[in-house]
C-alpha cells in the first residue's frame, strides 16, 4: 500500500490548508484512516481519524471544530481540512493506513502504512 500525502504549504495564521491522501490499494474502503503530525523535537501525534466508510470520525482535541476529516472511497482519497491555523499546528502531516474493523485508534504504532509527509507552516 502506498499513501501519497500533497497540498501542505506555507499559511498564515487564521488561513486554511487542504491536505489530500492518495491510496494506491483496492479496495480502499478495508482500511481505517488517520492524520498524524510531528512537529521539530516533537513525538508523532494524532490528529483525525476515520473509520472505513466514514461515517465515524474523532478528533483531537487540539484541533476540534477547526479540522474536518472526510475520505472518497470512490477516489481512493482521504482529506483534511484545516480551517483557522494557528503556528502551533506547524508540523510535518502524515497521512496513516491501518486495515481491518476495530474502529479508529489513535496511537501510531496500530498503523501499518505511512505515507512520506508533507510539511505545514504557519506563520504569525
Amino acid at each position: 500500500v502506498q499513501l501519497v500525502e500533497s497540498g501542505g504549504g506555507l499559511v498564515q495564521a487564521g488561513g486554511s490548508l487542504r491536505l489530500s491522501c492518495a491510496a494506491s490499494t483496492r479496495p480502499f474502503s478495508n482500511y481505517n484512516m488517520a492524520w498524524f503530525r510531528q512537529a521539530p523535537g516533537k513525538e508523532r501525534e494524532f490528529v483525525a481519524g476515520i473509520n472505513w466508510s466514514g461515517g465515524g470520525t474523532y478528533y483531537a482535541v487540539s484541533v476540534k471544530d477547526r479540522f474536518t476529516i472526510s475520505r472518497d472511497n470512490g477516489k481512493n482519497t482521504v482529506y483534511l481540512q484545516m480551517n483557522s491555523l494557528q503556528p502551533e499546528d506547524t508540523a510535518a502531516y502524515y497521512c496513516a493506513a491501518r486495515p481491518g474493523s476495530l474502529g479508529i485508534l489513535t496511537t501510531a504504532d496500530y498503523y501499518t502504512y505511512w505515507g512520506q509527509g508533507t510539511q505545514v507552516t504557519v506563520s504569525s
